[in-house]
């Protein structure tokens, strides 16, 4: 790290970039191997982020991690189910954009060391594409990455305000560090990469009230300060009606764990306290979290048998059942009724509901919310009939809000009359658009780094005369 700034100061780089997630580092390390000068401020005493409490999913198609595992997946079935989940709210430039650059940032991240391990299908995907990385080690790299080519990472550096020329440009930021006020110039202009503001009451206040009943969660920094001073400057918003906390996190879950199971993706019903169902269970685990928190206590229980419970993926996320169970989180008895009155579900209610479902998997009936597979409309379902069961509490994690900023495919934010604000540039969670109606796992990581590095080059591009 380099010397800090003297109080009041004006330090001048290529590129400042605020936030030391994925998508800030990301940008930096980016832009610090193209050989520009590069100052990142991190207001928390740390960097990572929302990234560091994530799962550790990327999203990517056609790999070799795939192909070894039999997975036919595809950029045009990525993209259709991308389409599929935005509900004609997402741009299309920025998926296909997502998808012209996922090889290419999928090869640098390799390059830098990371190991994608197990390849799950999760939320909104209809192949098994979400990649596991160490994301922690991921992020250390890439810090090391920007400081030992000589960028700096400046933690406990709060960004308070843009700084623009006459004509309307962004030149830089105003920051308070621990010595004090400084202004940070940056010469091909400033990436925002402040993540989203699921911390940030104010906001959500006014975007999505009753998302304030879910469980805080995500980045300490996540209060929305960079989506504030753009918006400030008139910037263009987009998706924040799509607001949703996730679903399936214990009731105690604290910034220590980012503890969520999504037993439904793997045949779990979910049901309320009376034993309910009340939802689809292969939607959006966004979508789900919207519905959990209209329910009783905003609380729902994740429910399945033996057959269920035989999936579990030791050490991984969403999907480890007994690392839950030694935590004492999960409730188990060799009957319905045993296990209703263990979890505080109305016995009553739930055996109706665990015999109404067993005929509709049985072809009989109907389901009742019309679930026709385990995840995305994807997967046999099985029934709950083989003892032990089971059940997770589990209520709407506030873990982030993937929406804000609009943006171009080169990473440049526009204003509310979609004219571009030069000089400024928005990446990863801040940022609208991409997601529309609802959110696949994996690329909140993966759309923060594809457009890190997009914001990078095309900064470097700006400075770096061609020969």
């Amino acid at each position: 790290m380099s010397t800090q700034p003297s109080p009041q100061s004006t330090a001048t780089y290529d590129v400042v970039v605020l936030g030391a997630g994925i998508a800030g580092l990301t940008a930096a390390a980016t832009a610090v191997e193209s050989g520009l000068t590069v100052a990142v401020l991190e207001k928390t005493d740390s960097f990572g982020g929302s990234s560091a409490m994530s799962g550790g999913f990327f999203a990517f198609s056609g790999t070799p991690e795939q192909e070894a595992e039999g997975i036919q997946d595809t950029a045009e079935a990525f993209r259709d189910d991308l389409v599929r989940l935005g509900g004609g709210h997402a741009d299309p430039a920025l998926i296909d954009t997502y998808l012209e650059h996922q090889d290419d940032t999928y090869a640098w991240l390799k390059e830098h060391g990371v190991v994608f391990g197990a390849v799950e299908v999760s939320s909104g995907q209809s192949h098994a594409r979400s990649h596991l990385s160490p994301i922690k080690d991921v992020l250390a790299e890439l810090a090391r990455t920007v400081v030992e080519h000589g960028g700096v990472i400046l933690t406990g550096h709060r960004a308070t305000e843009l700084v623009t020329d006459g004509g309307g440009s962004v030149t830089g930021v105003r920051a308070v560090g621990p010595q004090g006020p400084t202004q940070f110039a940056g010469r091909g202009g400033v990436i925002i990469a402040s993540g989203g503001f699921s911390r940030g009451e104010d906001l959500l206040r006014v975007f999505a009230p009753e998302q304030l009943a879910g469980i805080p969660y995500g980045g300490l920094g996540n209060t929305g300060d960079g989506l504030k001073m753009a918006w400030k400057l008139g910037a263009g918003l987009a998706d924040m009606s799509f607001i949703s906390g996730t679903f399936g996190s214990h009731p105690e879950t604290g910034i220590e764990f980012h503890e969520l199971l999504t037993a439904n993706y793997m045949g779990a019903i979910i049901v309320n306290t009376a034993g309910r169902r009340f939802v689809d269970e292969s939607l959006s685990y966004k979508t789900l979290g919207a519905a959990c928190l209209a329910q009783p206590d905003g609380l729902g229980f994740e429910v399945f048998d033996a057959s269920v419970r035989a999936r579990s993926h030791p050490g991984v996320p969403l999907n480890d059942i007994g690392f839950l169970e030694d935590l004492g989180h999960v409730y188990t008895a060799d009957t319905l009724e045993g296990l209703a009155a263990a979890a505080g579900i109305d016995a009553a209610g739930l055996i109706e509901t665990v015999a109404a479902y067993n005929r509709a998997v049985a072809g009989e009936e109907p389901d009742a919310f019309g679930r026709t597979g385990l995840v995305n409309g994807t997967g046999d379902l099985v029934p709950v009939l083989q003892a032990p069961f089971y059940a997770y509490p589990a209520k709407t994690l506030m873990t982030s809000t993937y929406c804000g900023l609009t943006i171009t495919p080169e990473a440049r934010v526009k204003d509310v009359d979609g004219r571009v604000i030069e000089g400024l540039f928005a990446v990863g969670e801040v940022t609208g658009g991409f997601h529309g109606a609802a959110y696949m796992t994996g690329t909140s990581l993966g759309k923060g780094a594809v457009f890190g590095r997009i914001a990078a080059r095309a900064i470097a591009a700006a400075l770096i005369p061609v020969s």
